[in-house]
């Protein structure tokens, strides 16, 4: 890639004059566009994992959803010349997390994107959730403003590893939240880690006998990676030596085929029919427009293909869409 200037740092050109030069000649020629996905980032969250290196931030005292949906609203009706007259494939409201927000807040939010973007009829519209913000009638409602895939993060189902990890949920809850999510839709994921912090591979095991038990129709299985910059990077924690994560994964490869689920990404596993289509269009170098805090697009033109990166922090974020420049950093 072509490194470019900070946008803040450039001449302030409006969406439609930068859409415009975008079309330009340039280095490549594309015969046709890729498919487009879109993303949306929720930066809060109850608490921060010691593991977490997302761009999440503690919502103690709450958080301005109605100033941020405003924002997002802004975000996307700036973006709209880059993407004018594409269909959205795909939706991925990620954070953080975004089950933090109302009924009201993301009916909000998927009526804005229906307003100003064309959805394809069978498009994807995936959650993330976390099983301890899970309430049966918010998320009945997810379902009826139109998320049709939830992907909860349950982690793991053992009280030690879950108190190890800090997350804000015991097994009890990741159970009831997977009754939950069987009610009301047809199509989620559950994302669990092993080679945890003292984890045998007995643990491991049962931790993946019992998401199997529960009939998802997709599971992602993470191996733990002390991340830098994150509380587990700064104190690590006592974690399982290479030989014992690969006995791990061996594992997870054999009960998840015995079980039917096919392997069809890194830490990926689907029953027939169920692979997270939006995950794929970035494997499969689709495009992808990301607002919100922090978030990442890639946009491709007949002749180039762009990258930006908003506002990391969602104070910055938001007074940024206020004066109109929506970027962080550009590069071509």
């Amino acid at each position: 890639m072509i490194p470019i200037k900070p946008a803040a740092d450039n001449p302030r050109v409006t969406p439609a004059e930068a859409a415009a030069a975008f079309l330009k000649p340039g280095t490549i020629t594309l015969t046709s566009l890729p498919p487009l996905s879109l993303y949306v980032h929720i930066p809060w969250c109850v608490r921060k994992c010691p593991y977490c290196d997302f761009n999440s931030h503690e919502a103690k005292d709450g958080f301005p959803e109605t100033e941020y949906l405003d924002a997002l609203r802004t975000d996307l009706e700036h973006a709209l010349p880059l993407i004018w007259g594409r269909k959205i494939y795909t939706i991925f409201i990620g954070g953080g997390t975004p089950s933090l927000l109302s009924a009201a807040g993301l009916d909000r939010l998927l009526s804005d994107i229906r307003t100003l973007l064309p959805l394809d009829g069978r498009a994807e519209i995936t959650m993330e959730a976390n099983p301890g913000t899970f309430e049966a009638e918010k998320f009945k409602s997810y379902r009826a403003s139109g998320v049709n895939r939830l992907s909860i993060g349950i982690q793991s189902f053992n009280a030690r590893h879950l108190q190890a990890l800090g997350r804000i949920h015991d097994g009890d809850e990741a159970r009831r939240a997977v009754d939950i999510a069987h009610a009301n839709f047809d199509n989620f994921n559950l994302d669990l880690m092993y080679a945890l912090p003292e984890q045998t591979p007995a643990e491991a095991r049962l931790d993946v006998a019992t998401a199997i038990a529960m009939a998802p129709p997709h599971l992602s299985l993470y191996h733990l990676t002390l991340e830098p910059n994150t509380y587990f990077a700064k104190y690590p924690p006592q974690v399982p030596d290479d030989d014992t994560s690969a006995e791990m994964q061996d594992m997870i490869e054999a009960v998840t085929r015995e079980a039917s689920y096919g392997h069809y990404e890194v830490s990926a596993y689907a029953k027939p029919g169920h692979q997270a289509r939006h995950n794929l269009n970035y494997w499969q170098f689709g495009d992808y427009l990301g607002i919100g805090a922090g978030a990442h697009s890639k946009i491709s033109f007949p002749h180039r293909v762009i990258r930006q990166a908003r506002y990391k922090q969602p104070k910055a974020y938001m007074e940024a869409i206020a004066t109109g420049n929506t970027i962080q950093e550009e590069r071509e």
